[in-house]
């Protein structure tokens, strides 16, 4: 790696034209200014491509709506830097976030990717749900620091040439695409999950998008960890996955005082307590951030997760037995290409930087992001984004 990596960050889009603004200001105002800031739209129904394209970056579009992994890979393949760093359109960067995280590439080149952490705070305050869950997100990557296996690629950075070794995000994956690729990549190199690089989150504000979130993603999760027989370093621990046994149960037990009688109460009552103890560390974390008064709705949100977990898995396994094209999902180690060539894009915005990313010496750099005042817009035919199949809902992504 040189002295002074050039970085590429490559932004995937749909439908978040609320916190897009604030996404790419966030990279324009850091210290170490990126070489450039790829958009890459997947077929958007809002106004993003026009907010994107007013901040002078460069916008492309995957042509029809396919996904966050292609349109991370669509990114990656125009990008030029020496480092790529993948950041949702829902993630507004903390100050310095680029700056530490090339540092600590650079730190040994055993080190694949870096991974940042969520602030407490949500990016936009919508809702005591959303207040909730980036809490939630907030402990459970504090919790996680180190070497993991997972690749939050919300907000990741990782060189170039690791990207074309490990190979694309598979492109068949649209729910756990970044738990594949952490697989892979943890083979090879070392995934750095830190809380020197930073952002805050704009999550899901809606407590039945994000529970239909939470499911689908606990059930594709299901083959992965069938086939590969373990679960994923330093992110999902026993006493977490205890906590959704425990929830379960203890819904379950509410039926127990009908056949018991009085003393039957104590059987949910001692399943509760336990799925309280497995989380204790959360709501303590919680209750030192927020108060006291805050944990009761916090734990019953909490509980509701904890349910949908559990769900999730019971149905991919059910799914897992009875379907062999579900089993077989993650076998095909070669994610195929990383994007259409033949619906590449029906329109690419481009805007030239005209910085030197500065060096990482303690001293003032001079240079700073600075578009040049004339895009170059190229037209290829007739949006190809009118046949998406999405073009009403808003796919929210969590990371």
């Amino acid at each position: 790696m040189s002295e002074s990596p050039a970085v590429s960050v490559i932004i995937p889009n749909y439908n978040y034209a609320g916190s897009l603004d604030l996404c790419i200001r966030s990279v324009v105002e850091q210290d170490y200014p990126p070489t450039e800031v790829i958009v890459v739209d997947d077929c958007s129904t809002d106004d993003s491509v026009d907010r994107a394209a007013g901040h002078g970056v460069t916008v492309l579009s995957t042509g029809q709506n396919g996904g966050v992994a292609v349109a991370r890979n669509l990114g990656a393949a125009h990008a030029t830097g020496e480092i790529l760093f993948f950041l949702d359109s829902d993630v507004a960067l903390s100050a310095g976030a680029l700056r530490r995280a090339v540092e600590l590439l650079a730190s040994s080149p055993s080190i694949g990717a870096v991974c940042g952490t969520y602030e407490a705070q949500p990016l936009i305050r919508d809702s005591l749900i959303e207040e909730c869950r980036c809490l939630q997100a907030c402990y459970w990557r504090e919790s996680s620091l180190g070497s993991v296996s997972w690749l939050f690629s919300a907000m990741c950075a990782m060189p170039s040439r690791v990207f074309k070794e490990i190979g694309p995000f598979n492109p068949k994956l649209r729910h756990t695409e970044e738990v594949d690729y952490g697989q892979r990549l943890s083979s090879n190199y070392q995934i750095m999950l830190t809380s020197e690089v930073r952002g805050y989150h704009d999550d899901d504000s809606q407590l039945i998008p994000l529970i239909r979130k939470i499911f689908r993603r606990g059930r594709m999760r299901v083959p992965l960890y069938a086939r590969r027989r373990k679960f994923a370093q330093g992110f999902e621990t026993a006493s977490r996955a205890w906590a959704s046994v425990f929830a379960f149960l203890g819904l379950a037990a509410l039926a127990a005082p009908a056949f018991l009688g009085p003393v039957g109460w104590a059987l949910p009552a001692l399943m509760f307590a336990a799925t309280l103890a497995c989380d204790l560390g959360m709501y303590r974390f919680t209750a030192t951030r927020r108060g006291l008064r805050f944990l009761p709705a916090f734990i019953t949100m909490q509980f509701i997760f904890n349910l949908t977990v559990f769900s999730s898995i019971a149905a991919g396994a059910v799914q897992w037995l009875c379907s062999r094209r579900f089993r077989t999902l993650y076998d095909d180690d070669s994610p195929g290409p990383a994007y259409a060539p033949a619906r590449l894009s029906h329109y690419v915005t481009r805007r030239s930087w005209s910085c030197q990313p500065p060096r990482l010496r303690a001293r003032p750099s001079p240079h700073r992001v600075s578009p040049s005042s004339s895009p170059t817009t190229i037209t290829r035919g007739p949006s190809a984004c009118a046949s998406n199949r999405y073009s009403a809902r808003r796919s929210r992504r969590t990371k």
